[in-house]
């Protein structure tokens, strides 16, 4: 074997993703379902309660859309929902698009529980108002995420892996800033040292939806679309490169004219952020116009999720228009974009979830020899959930994004409520739907339940 080719071939000690009874055919650089299965559960765990926080938040985001209950409950979507999520996303696909395993188990693990504790503690302690739980959460994050960087470095600095490796490049890079951004906050919480007002908060939020959240999802999207529609795009594929260049562009020049109060520059930026999501919204018609497989529901979820990114840039565009006029119907128009923007990554969250998860469980099966389903028939991803539950799902999350939009933007808490109410019935049905079938087959495994990750151990 040549020199370089013996050099990219993964060592032992470097291959920290591996499990014993690995179904045959599964990349030796995929992790055990053990580490992304933590981050999705909880991540479900984390939209019921961020739907909960709606509902107690709905009064006072009538008065104002930046009131601590109502950023509390935004921090529960963002970080213990959307960011819980698209970490667990991270750790299952960076592996599989690079062909290199993640540095350590230990990481991803110790990444997950400084990252559970830091998405709860840091919107708790901004609703009971108590800054030493604040300061902890923060933190936490500040961990979490050096451990993330860390962690995925190694996989990340392969070469010749195209788009989706770059845009993930460039989302742990927003992910970094963000936290930056938010050990700002924390900091001034107690100290009141700069003027944090609507404003510099509006470029925090495009900072964590689009240059690492909505990147991620872009990015991770161009490997997801091929396989999930059985869809092969013609050609080089130009609007995928488009989108993973152009969105976290939009958002250096969007964010930084945002916190100086630069129009001309804001206004560029934004030009700039709107051809990058162009270009996504384009590959995926691109995808869909190419796809062997049928209509079903996840094209309905992703469809849907695209039209949420429509609804939030209409949205935007008019609270950009009447601010001028209208102060608090401006700042209510801000807050129903930020959650459109929200719905878009969280439509397709629960969508792919329906994909990745049984994957990702139909594999935890196979390692335990378990490959028939309760008929004895040869046992699909599909047979994992139940696709009327699953079809209530789609129907659970999209109503509540819409009802919290409109309860946002209208000022009207009722509708704030019932989306609240929304989300907590999809974060339950959805952990519920996605786990009970799996479950049942392991109770009847013929392999011992104590089987355990195997890791290296150095990192």
């Amino acid at each position: 074997m040549p020199a370089d080719a013996a050099a990219s071939v993964p060592t032992a000690d470097a291959t920290a993703a591996v499990w014993q009874n690995r179904p045959a055919g599964l990349p030796g650089a995929v992790p055990p379902p053990s580490v992304p299965l933590s981050f999705l559960a909880a991540a479900s765990l984390g939209l019921v309660a961020c739907g909960g926080t709606w509902i107690w938040a709905s009064g006072a985001a009538v008065a104002d859309p930046t009131a601590d209950p109502v950023v509390a409950a935004a921090h529960l979507g963002m970080l213990a929902t959307l960011s819980m999520g698209v970490l667990g996303a991270l750790h299952q696909f960076t592996p599989v698009v690079t062909q290199r395993p993640l540095r350590s188990l230990r990481l991803a693990r110790a990444t997950f529980v400084t990252w559970l504790a830091a998405s709860w503690l840091l919107p708790f302690g901004i609703a009971s108002g108590d800054e030493a739980v604040v300061e902890a959460g923060g933190a936490l994050a500040a961990v979490s995420i050096t451990l993330l960087a860390v962690n995925l470095a190694r996989p990340l600095a392969v070469t010749g892996k195209g788009a989706p490796v770059t845009g993930l490049r460039f989302a742990l890079a927003g992910f970094v800033a963000t936290a930056c951004f938010g050990v700002l906050y924390v900091a001034d919480r107690r100290g009141n040292w700069f003027d944090l007002s609507g404003h510099v908060v509006l470029a925090h939020a495009v900072v964590g939806l689009f240059a690492w959240l909505g990147l991620t999802y872009v990015s991770v999207a161009e490997k997801l679309w091929p396989m999930f529609f059985l869809a092969h795009v013609p050609g080089k594929r130009r609007a995928g490169r488009v989108a993973v260049w152009a969105v976290p562009a939009g958002v250096v020049l969007l964010s930084p004219a945002l916190l100086t109060g630069i129009p001309a520059l804001a206004a560029l930026g934004a030009a700039v952020l709107a051809t990058g999501l162009g270009a996504h919204v384009a590959s995926l018609l691109a995808h869909i116009r190419h796809r062997r497989r049928p209509a079903d529901l996840h094209l309905l979820f992703v469809t849907t999720s695209a039209m949420w990114l429509l609804v939030g840039g209409v949205l935007a565009l008019a609270a950009a228009l009447v601010v001028p006029r209208d102060h608090h119907v401006g700042v209510a128009l801000v807050a129903a974009a930020i959650a459109a923007f929200g719905g878009w990554l969280l439509e397709t969250l629960a969508g792919h979830a329906h994909k990745v998860v049984p994957f990702i469980g139909w594999s935890a099966l196979r390692a335990r020899r378990i490959d028939k389903d309760a008929s004895g028939n040869a046992l699909m991803f599909a047979d994992l959930y139940d696709h009327t539950w699953a079809a209530v799902t789609y129907a659970l999350v999209t109503a509540g994004i819409a009802a919290l939009c409109v309860g946002l933007g209208a000022s009207f808490a009722p509708a704030t409520a019932v989306g609240g109410a929304l989300f907590v019935a999809t974060g339950l049905v959805l952990a519920a739907n996605l786990s009970i079938r799996p479950t049942q087959l392991l109770a009847g495994s013929p392999l011992p339940r104590t089987v355990k990750d195997q890791e290296p151990s150095g990192l």
